[in-house]
């Protein structure tokens, strides 16, 4: 399945992702709007993985301008009160902004875009918050499938007709999940298999190198490291790997020399594109940004 991914991604500054086979945005930093022009009015569901600013300051003028009743359907995390008071400021600043949902969403939730593709979020570390509230997340892009379940292999096509008709889908067909897309949201490395079989993981990587990440004290929040991400992939099923929200710190050459360097000594064989810090990539996966 091909996937035109357009993004930007600096740490601190502005953070997002559009993928235009689904009209879905993952987070929405500044300048959202003005990179995507008439192609943001694609755009149907919106999900922000937490309220940093670099995150969500982009939703004001993307809904102010295509706002429509029922459309965009926002999603957040649902403890997170900045969004209740953003959506409360934009319905009184623009009022015709009003169909516009504004959704809070749980841990583990899945919102169905259509009949074959959902989304299904996952908690990250990135703030320390008490284990019961929804702050911060990640999402998985997923495509729903049936297969002929193994007992029904080997029959022709006049049989597997028949016992649908006979006994219904469900009885002979099986659903399968498909991870076409991966997002870390802003995270440390996870290493517990949640990317495992994902086709394309989208990975913050705000450092270079591991001994970059100190984090100066318990209430601070957590990022990952380049080196980190690429250590982690080496040993994940992961098909293609997209880079993004690097410091600002760093210039493009300072960046472009450390991926080489890092993919090479961990071995790394699958594409890795990413996104220079300032730079607004179109359809990345067909971009130059690639090793």
């Amino acid at each position: 399945m091909k996937l035109t991914i357009t993004a930007y991604s600096t740490a601190l500054f502005s953070t997002w992702y559009f993928i235009d086979e689904f009209g879905l945005l993952l987070d929405a930093g500044d300048g959202l709007s003005a990179h995507l022009l008439q192609k943001a009015r694609k755009i149907k569901h919106a999900f922000i993985s937490h309220a940093d600013r670099d995150h969500l300051s982009g939703l004001i003028q993307f809904n102010q301008l295509n706002a429509r009743d029922g459309f965009p359907k926002i999603y957040y995390p649902k403890d997170s009160g900045s969004f209740p008071y953003m959506a409360d400021f934009a319905t009184k600043f623009d009022p015709h902004v009003s169909g516009t949902i504004w959704q809070p969403i749980e841990y583990g939730q899945i919102v169905h875009l259509n009949k074959a593709i959902r989304v299904r979020s996952f908690r990250n570390e990135h703030m320390p918050f008490p284990a019961e509230m929804v702050k911060t997340m990640g999402f998985h892009l997923e495509r729903i499938k049936r297969k002929l379940k193994p007992d029904f292999i080997g029959l022709s096509g006049k049989e597997i007709a028949s016992l649908r008709k006979e006994k219904g889908e469900d009885a002979i067909t099986e659903e399968v999940v498909e991870n076409i897309l991966s997002y870390s949201g802003d995270s440390p490395v996870a290493t517990d298999g949640r990317f495992d079989n994902t086709n394309i993981l989208i990975h913050e990587a705000t450092f270079l190198r591991i001994d970059e990440s100190v984090i100066d004290h318990e209430r601070a929040n957590k990022h990952s490291t380049l080196e980190g991400v690429l250590k982690m992939v080496k040993d994940t099923n992961v098909q293609k790997l997209i880079l993004g929200h690097f410091s600002s710190r760093y210039s493009i050459e300072e960046i472009d020399s450390e991926i080489k360097r890092l993919v090479a000594f961990y071995g790394i064989e699958i594409p890795v594109f990413w996104i220079p810090p300032g730079v607004c990539v179109r359809d990345i996966l067909e971009s130059e940004q690639l090793f």
